[in-house]
């Protein structure tokens, strides 16, 4: 003989024994085992033996019929202590030997909201004769347009979220319900909730549902959490006196989003499998309108993002010299491309109206973007004034790196080079601040270095740089740069280099300003052959004629 243990969807559990062959289960009248189950098929499954054995078939169900939470798609052998589940509906097979008692039993159960949602994609596949499979797919589909209409307003995502809970509430009548979101690797935040009125306590809450639904992705179903073993033993269920529970994930396509969660006292609601199905759908919608309202979000953020980039962009071309001076007897040129939109170098080139001195400046900040550009725009102000009164470049540096130390961490630092050219005699007085070596190109083609004459300002407290001088005659060229052009990367991983620059000022020298600048640009593009720039590329050129 073998003894069934029955845990119908409604009502108290009782024991059946498998007396004759055959024992259909379902929810008319006629059947062996009729269950009150409206989301059971008329003829769901069988249970039948042969021979010692015992097995279960579908009788082609629309909801499936599951052995030990796995889905069976032909006869499977039963033994003692296998669950069989049919909608919500639970039948184990109890051991002949042992004694019939009472005992703890499992009505709960996971499954994939995936598969759910797919199975629900479409018509059943049986249709009672009166129509009524039918008839509730076709008022799933209406409850789900309702849904989302409801939601294709536009709203902000606490009255959407309330939104969603109106919709449980109106078609699912839990007794409390809570939406929880949460990021991959994060924990979840309840960002919305709702409660009958008079209920008292703090929310349900459990993070062991939490974990199967948010990492793996399943609905969860509890029928009876006091009479089940998997939860019986869970404090925060038992002190909220929550029987029933259905939770479904906010499936996203980049993963689960976060979780919907309702939860009932018995004399309020116990949940069936039709309405966690109604859930799992309700939360697909929800996912797909928190997604559309977060990627609405993120775009207002990106076009916010760049319309503060181009103003930033704005201000910091402000701040370049908008036309060189005129200055007889020279030729002058400067030009400046950021990798992104803002730029972390910065050149000057103005005369000095104190002595008609020429001042020419080219500096590159460590880091790119926004705080670069800031720190640029902090370096042209500091060095101003120092400038204007006519102190010699090397003391300039000293005093702006003293400042630039006090207001901005460690890490953020800035290479210069400095000149003073007294246009009269082609006299130069540098300080180059740990900036690349400048390059004076001699009319004759010879090339002299001008490098470092002290650390890079804000690096170092207190440190030093020394002046220096030379002398430009005529045809003689000053090249000033930064290293985003000579370590411009090709996809051999190779940088562009200094002696690339030697030779092409060399081989320029003699041309137009402009010319020269466009031709070192040439030879870069060149060279890196469509590769993205990833540093700031500045140049500055002065020629004595």
């Amino acid at each position: 003989m073998v003894r069934l243990r029955v845990v119908p969807a409604t009502g108290d559990a009782f024991e059946r024994d498998l007396d004759a062959d055959s024992l259909v289960v379902g929810r008319s009248a006629e059947s062996d085992l009729p269950l009150a189950d409206r989301f059971l098929s008329r003829r769901h499954a069988r249970l039948f033996r042969e021979g010692d054995r015992v097995l279960v078939e579908d009788l082609g169900s629309q909801n499936g019929t599951y052995v030990n939470e796995e889905r069976i798609y032909a006869p499977a052998e039963l033994r003692p202590g296998d669950v069989v589940r049919v909608s919500t509906s639970l039948i184990t097979v109890e051991d002949p030997e042992a004694p019939a008692q009472p005992r703890s039993s499992e009505t709960a159960y996971f499954r994939s909201a995936n598969d759910i949602l797919e199975e629900r994609s479409a018509p059943p596949a049986e249709a009672a004769p009166d129509g009524e499979a039918l008839a509730r797919w076709a008022e799933r589909l209406r409850l789900l347009n309702d849904v989302h209409q409801a939601l294709t307003r536009s709203l902000g995502l606490r009255e959407l979220l309330e939104l969603i809970l109106d919709r449980v509430f109106a078609h699912l009548g839990p007794e409390e319900a809570a939406v929880y979101l949460g990021k991959p690797g994060s924990e979840l935040d309840r960002a919305a909730q709702r409660s009958l009125p008079g209920r008292d306590g703090e929310l349900f809450f459990s993070r062991s549902l939490a974990r199967e639904v948010t990492e793996k992705g399943l609905a969860a179903l509890v029928i009876d959490a006091k009479t089940d073993e998997r939860f019986a033993a869970s404090e925060s269920i038992m002190i909220s006196g929550v029987r029933s529970i259905a939770a479904a994930p906010l499936l996203g396509p980049d993963g689960v989003l976060g979780m919907i969660v309702l939860a009932s006292r018995f004399q309020v609601r116990q949940f069936d499998e039709g309405d966690l199905e109604l859930l799992v759908s309700l939360a697909a919608v929800a996912a797909l309108h928190i997604r559309n309202l977060s990627l609405t979000e993120e775009a207002a953020e990106r076009r916010r993002l760049t319309q503060e980039l181009a103003l930033a962009r704005r201000i910091q071309v402000g701040l370049l010299p908008s036309a060189l001076p005129e200055v007889p007897g020279w030729e002058l040129h400067g030009g400046s491309v950021p990798s992104r939109e803002v730029s972390g170098d910065y050149y000057l080139v103005t005369r000095r109206e104190s002595d008609g001195a020429v001042v020419l400046m080219v500096v590159d900040v460590s880091g790119k973007g926004i705080a670069a550009s800031l720190l640029t725009a902090s370096i042209e102000a500091l060095a101003a004034g120092f400038l204007e009164v006519g102190l010699p470049p090397e003391e300039v540096c000293d005093r702006v790196c003293r400042r630039l130390f006090e207001r901005t961490p460690p890490e953020k630092y800035a290479t210069a080079f400095l000149a003073i050219l007294d246009p009269e005699s082609g006299r130069l007085r540098y300080a180059n601040a740990g900036h690349n070596e400048a390059l004076l190109v001699r009319a004759d083609g010879t090339i002299e270095s001008l490098p470092a004459t002290g650390p890079p300002l804000g690096l170092v407290p207190g440190s030093h740089r020394t002046g220096e001088e030379v002398t430009l005659a005529a045809g003689d060229l000053l090249v000033l740069y930064t290293d985003g052009v000579t370590e411009a990367l090709n996809a051999a991983d190779e940088e562009y280099g200094l002696e690339r620059l030697r030779e092409v000022c060399r081989r320029l020298r003699d041309r137009p300003l402009g010319e020269l600048a466009k031709g070192v640009g040439s030879d870069l593009a060149q060279f890196v052959r469509g590769l993205p720039f990833h540093d700031d590329r500045t140049i500055v050129l002065a020629r004595r004629t």
